[in-house]
């Protein structure tokens, strides 16, 4: 799906991405590399085909949209260096050319050399890229950037007849800032406290479609 805000033409990705036309630049958020690691460290048995899955999902996206760069709007990796953040390091290689932008999040705890070894460009607080601020959480204040967040892991309710529902991952778009869904599969999802004129893009197994009414 293709929208546009501050006259910039974003396209939706059904994998939880959004695709910065004019700028060529693919943005997620909440990538959580190592989450299932840092569990299976305490004892709780995670597949580490989770995080291989997501990896394969970004191989979609690059072969769908050839980006030249590649933007986490926070928690790409969850604490430390472990073995599934080697298991980045090796997709990492096959694309040298890609660059990597990392605006850190409450979980991106790496060494500043870690973040130099992987070909990623950090930033500890927001990147300012007009008309888009992206930042992790969205900030308290606001003034002429649209913001773009991640962080909440956002999700809707559909409900269908005879009292069936279904929560999905989904985009949120309200007046001066965006919530990225979290691009892990590995995530639980948060209720957005909806305003008038905000708008709800859920993530469907067939489609990103508008919700008009999120209850």
């Amino acid at each position: 799906m293709i929208i546009t805000i501050k006259g910039e033409e974003l396209v939706l990705s059904q994998q939880r991405a959004i695709y910065w036309t004019s700028k060529k630049m693919l943005i997620i958020s909440d990538l959580h590399l190592g989450k299932g690691a840092h569990f299976r460290k305490a004892g709780i048995q995670i597949p580490v085909t989770l995080n291989t899955a997501d990896l394969n999902k970004l191989t979609e996206l690059i072969t769908e949209f050839s980006p030249d760069s590649l933007l986490i709007t926070g928690d790409m990796f969850h604490h430390q260096m472990n073995s599934e953040a080697e298991l980045f390091r090796q997709w990492r290689s096959q694309y040298p050319e890609l660059k990597i932008i990392l605006i850190k999040g409450n979980h991106d705890r790496l060494k500043p050399e870690d973040y130099i070894g992987l070909g990623i460009e950090t930033y500890q607080k927001e990147l300012l890229y007009t008309p888009f601020r992206f930042i992790h959480d969205q900030p308290e204040t606001t003034d002429e950037y649209y913001n773009i967040t991640g962080h909440i892991h956002p999700g809707v309710t559909i409900y269908g007849k005879a009292r069936q529902l279904m929560r999905l991952p989904c985009f949120y778009f309200g007046k001066n800032c965006a919530i990225l869904p979290a691009f892990s599969v590995f995530t639980g999802l948060s209720k957005v406290k909806a305003e008038k004129g905000d708008l709800f893009y859920a993530i469907t197994p067939e489609k990103v479609i508008l919700i008009d009414q999120v209850k």
